[in-house]
């Protein structure tokens, strides 16, 4: 099953990933690659995928490349709503845009990130 991990942290947080797997590539170990996207704040990230664009996110899950007025269908909502939230969810990199369509080309998003209480 494919997931799409979805991680908050900052750019120096994603560098010290890579640098980290480096090491360990460096000195034989296997290195899974998991694909992943990171946003800087949850502010951020709940306006990528907020909750009306993770319906479009799950309509698209395991279903190939669909074209927006089918995406429209399957979520029960407007053409021009479901595009402007494509095009959003592209431009940030959730999804793809193919010559058959668009496409989640995951079965699953993982989230990855802890909450703590305001100092």
């Amino acid at each position: 099953m494919t997931t799409l991990i979805v991680r908050l942290g900052t750019v120096s947080d994603a560098k010290a990933r890579f640098i980290a797997a480096g090491k360990r590539a460096l000195t034989g170990e296997m290195i899974e690659t998991k694909p992943s996207i990171n946003f800087a704040t949850y502010d951020e990230l709940h306006r990528v995928l907020a909750p009306s664009r993770l319906v479009i996110v799950k309509a698209l899950a395991g279903q190939g490349a669909l074209s927006i007025r089918e995406v429209a269908r399957r979520v029960n909502r407007d053409v021009q709503a479901v595009h402007r939230d494509v095009t959003t969810l592209i431009n940030a990199g959730v999804i793809e845009r193919t010559e058959n369509g668009v496409e989640f080309n995951y079965e699953r998003i993982h989230f990855e990130f802890d909450v703590s209480a305001a100092a």
